[in-house]
């Protein structure tokens, strides 16, 4: 989005976990928050009622279409915050808007494809105002944030992998290749190994935890009945999210039960007290996304993963969590890129679908 002479661009790259917003030639996003939203059914609820509760004081986004029946929370800091019978919905799935109305009040921009784009355009020159924009494909901008016009790129996002071949600046798109685990699968799988070994992990708003003595903690249990399955469900991912983070490793050679039976155990303190002691786990969980098959997947991909990720390449992408982000960043921070921009006069002119011409 391009926000005048006098003002930077916004760069928006909207993921299927986390969307990254900021201005362009900066160095890192100024905002980063999960890539779903909390939902309140508001039928039956009076308007002026509802202002004046606790809610109405947090960041509660209405849609035009909804206002009146639905209330929805955006970002880390509203979701964090348990309310009754609040859903946990996602319009991003596996790189790809599911739910634009949705989306409409998550965030506006989004690279997709060639119907979505014509979508963007509306929204932008119709609801925002914007004086002109442009959008770009993941790889084009990963490629060009890590300095090179041809690339083989390697995006492992939250709801999927993707390789994609890079040439002079345009993606080989029938050459790309894609699979549906990403880093959150990874964590689905990691909670419902310990949930197979009988370990309960405890959402934070659901137990009080009281200091009785130095160093020694009393928890007591919360009822909360009217707390959605999706709502539970996403403050376990968090918890088990960061367990992946904080512990797993990718193994040196290909995983097996044998030779990693008898691993080091490593210890994780949950939220509620509980200690964990995590062994094989460990390296099982992240080599799924190099091999499937410990999960019993079929995948297309199988025999081509393990011959281009290895550990330093894994190692690397985590490093670079906001790529993209900071491809766009550069690009639009160019001098030769504001020739580039589909503008509102071209829109007015050409039409919505002219921005396939100007964003190929």
């Amino acid at each position: 989005m391009y926000g005048g002479d006098e003002v930077s661009a916004i760069v928006v790259d909207l993921g299927s976990h986390t969307c990254k917003a900021g201005y362009a030639g900066e160095d890192a996003p100024k905002a980063v928050f999960p890539s779903v939203i909390g939902e309140i059914d508001g039928t039956g609820m009076d308007i002026d009622d509802a202002a004046n509760t606790e809610d109405a004081k947090t960041n509660v986004v209405e849609s035009d279409k909804e206002k009146g029946r639905r209330k929805l929370y955006v970002g880390s800091q509203d979701l964090n915050v348990r309310r009754d019978q609040m859903e946990i919905l996602s319009p991003v799935k596996d790189g790809i808007v599911t739910d634009w109305d949705m989306v409409d009040n998550l965030s506006p921009f989004e690279h997709t494809a060639a119907k979505r784009k014509v979508w963007v355009a509306e929204i932008m020159f119709e609801k925002y105002k914007v004086p002109a924009l442009f959008t770009a494909k993941n790889p084009i901008l990963i490629s060009f944030a890590s300095g090179r016009a041809t690339s083989l790129v390697v995006d492992c996002g939250g709801g999927s992998t993707t390789i994609s071949p890079v040439h002079e600046g345009y993606v080989l798109q029938k050459a790309v290749i894609s699979s549906p685990i990403g880093g959150d699968f990874l964590t689905d799988c990691l909670l419902k190994s310990l949930e197979s070994k009988g370990i309960k992990i405890k959402p934070r708003y659901s137990f009080k935890r009281k200091e009785i003595r130095p160093g020694e903690f009393q928890v007591t249990d919360v009822e909360v009945p009217d707390t959605t399955e999706s709502y539970k469900l996403y403050c376990q991912r968090m918890i088990v999210s960061d367990i992946k983070d904080s512990i797993c490793r990718v193994p040196d050679t290909p995983y097996d039960d044998k030779s990693y039976s008898n691993i080091p155990m490593t210890s994780y303190e949950l939220p509620d007290g509980q200690t964990l002691e995590i062994g094989a786990d460990r390296f099982k969980v992240p080599d799924i996304i190099f091999n499937p098959s410990i999960v019993q997947i079929m995948l297309l991909l199988c025999s081509s993963l393990p011959l281009i990720f290895n550990q330093e390449a894994f190692s690397l992408i985590s490093l670079f969590f906001f790529l993209v982000w900071i491809g766009g960043s550069i690009l639009a921070s160019l001098g030769s890129f504001q020739q580039m921009w589909f503008s509102k006069s071209e829109y007015e002119e050409h039409g919505a679908s002219y921005i396939q011409r100007k964003c190929p």
